[in-house]
């Protein structure tokens, strides 16, 4: 009797498991059902969930083969003071906090209740544009929204890609141009396929009434808005947000996948990573996908999704290539790979020969016969020096020789424990100020590439190289303007 007691017992949990297995599919995985319209796709109501946000450069959880869902999306706008390259100060207004806004990720069928909040702290009235969403205004007319105050609306997500969002809120060229930007991505159903590493990366434009690198608090320049003639386009909010030690980290062998966004307002971006090709690029963030890509063209307001491979380690420089962005107004970021070498794919330097071709010079900056805006901020103690040659080292050096002085191997050489710096002043100064073209050798390595004359005051050629000097395990040296004088006139 206790046997078939037993059996029927046991009959019974192992049906029961089964239903809740079943049921369990049917509720989670939507996998084995397709539907023509998106907008048929089901929703529990019963199951809503908080979306994740995160800032630049990192991205949510992918969503993998979860079902549709009621998604609350919860971003405060807010505006609030930042640092656009050492000493330049501006006040971002943002979606969460960041230069882009938070990246909001989806699957096709998601139907989302967004809540758009305007700190109370705030001066303007704001609302926000999603490019994913089939209503009036991208949700523009539903989300105006005044400090103090909450909007709240809702959408369904009918088509998969990667999309802009933005603020609509008049002037609009100036909110987006102040920093209210970011990427909105509808996964496919079933989800993107997985990947080793995934970023988060978005181009856009600022105009400010000083110069690029001019110290100080700066404001929003409507004209040079309009005639489209930014002082800074940079990645993720400002000048190095992902050099030096917020540079993105990755190891030999992995697939990145990079989500690119373009906030603009005006320029078209040409995204490119030196020393990769794109495996696969999503055209616009969308369904058509081309292969085999060096350079990927993201117009203002729009998206790409990348996909490469790293077969090498090194460090990988990220650039707008229309590239006076880069190198002179902030559109670069970094890519460090570490593992080991593969021979097979690059061998690095094997020889190494003179080549002097007949007119070869120096190539100089613009003149510093200019109108400055202001009259010089001058040192007016070490710590000022330190300070203010560390901000204009970050403006103007750190592209070639890199945020900690390493430099890049085999292009620009060594600033830090650097034997050929520490063994001459004068010539250092003569550098900065003349340029330099031809062979040198750097703590045992052969260089030869060139540096252009720098457009530098005798005050910033002193605070910079005193910075250098007192870093990164140098000879301690002051620099003064004299100094600097002295090998100018000779």
């Amino acid at each position: 009797m206790k046997s078939i007691i037993k059996k029927n017992l046991i009959t019974k949990m192992l049906l029961g498991l089964g239903t809740i297995a079943f049921l369990s599919g049917c509720v989670n995985d939507q996998s084995d059902k397709t539907y023509a319209n998106a907008e048929e796709i089901p929703v529990n109501k019963d199951q809503a969930m908080m979306a994740e946000l995160t800032s630049p450069p990192f991205v949510p959880t992918p969503v993998g083969k979860r079902m549709a869902k009621k998604l609350i999306v919860d971003l405060e706008i807010q505006e609030r003071e930042g640092e656009m390259v050492g000493g330049v100060k501006y006040v971002y207004w943002t979606f969460g906090g960041t230069v882009p806004g938070s990246f909001i990720r989806t699957r096709v069928g998601d139907e989302i209740e967004f809540h758009l909040k305007n700190h109370p702290d705030n001066k303007l009235p704001h609302n926000i544009d999603l490019h994913a969403v089939n209503g009036p205004g991208g949700g523009a007319e539903s989300s105006f929204v005044a400090p103090g105050h909450e909007k709240v609306f809702s959408f369904k997500v009918l088509n998969p890609g990667l999309y802009v969002y933005h603020c609509a809120t008049a002037p609009v060229g100036m909110h987006i141009a102040n920093g209210m930007y970011g990427l909105i991505l509808v996964e496919p159903e079933g989800g993107l396929e997985p990947v080793d590493r995934e970023f988060y990366i978005m181009q856009g434009e600022f105009y400010t009434e000083g110069a690029y690198g001019e110290r100080g608090m700066q404001a929003f320049d409507m004209q040079k808005a309009i005639n489209e003639n930014p002082d800074y386009v940079v990645f993720n909010g400002h000048v190095g947000a992902m050099t030096g030690d917020n540079a993105l980290q990755a190891k030999v062998g992995e697939k990145i996948r990079l989500f690119v966004g373009n906030g603009g307002p005006s320029l078209i971006s040409s995204f490119h990573v030196i020393g990769e090709i794109f495996d696969k690029v999503h055209v616009e963030g969308g369904d058509l996908i081309n292969h085999n890509i060096q350079t990927t063209l993201i117009p203002a307001a729009g998206a790409a999704i990348v996909e490469f491979r790293v077969e090498t380690p090194g460090s990988f420089i990220l650039v707008d290539h229309s590239m006076f962005r880069a190198f002179n107004k902030g559109a670069l970021a970094m890519l460090n790979v570490e593992g080991e070498e593969n021979k097979r794919v690059f061998t690095g330097e094997i020889h190494e020969g003179i080549y002097l071709p007949e007119g070869s010079v120096i190539q100089s900056m613009p003149s510093l016969d200019r109108k400055k805006p202001k009259e010089e901020m001058k040192a007016l103690s070490f710590e000022d020096k330190m300070k203010f040659g560390k901000d204009k080292y970050m403006a103007t050096c750190v592209a070639c020789h890199q945020g900690n002085g390493q430099g890049i191997a085999s292009a620009f050489p060594p600033l830090a424990k650097s034997d050929y710096l520490n063994a001459d002043v004068d010539r250092a100064i003569d550098i900065v100020l003349h340029g330099l073209t031809g062979e040198i050798t750097v703590n045992g390595n052969k260089y030869n590439s060139v540096m252009t004359a720098q457009a530098l005051t005798d005050e910033e050629v002193s605070n910079v190289l005193t910075y250098v000097y007192n870093s990164w395990g140098n000879s301690k040296k002051e620099v003064t303007p004299q100094m600097v004088e002295a090998v100018r006139n000779r």
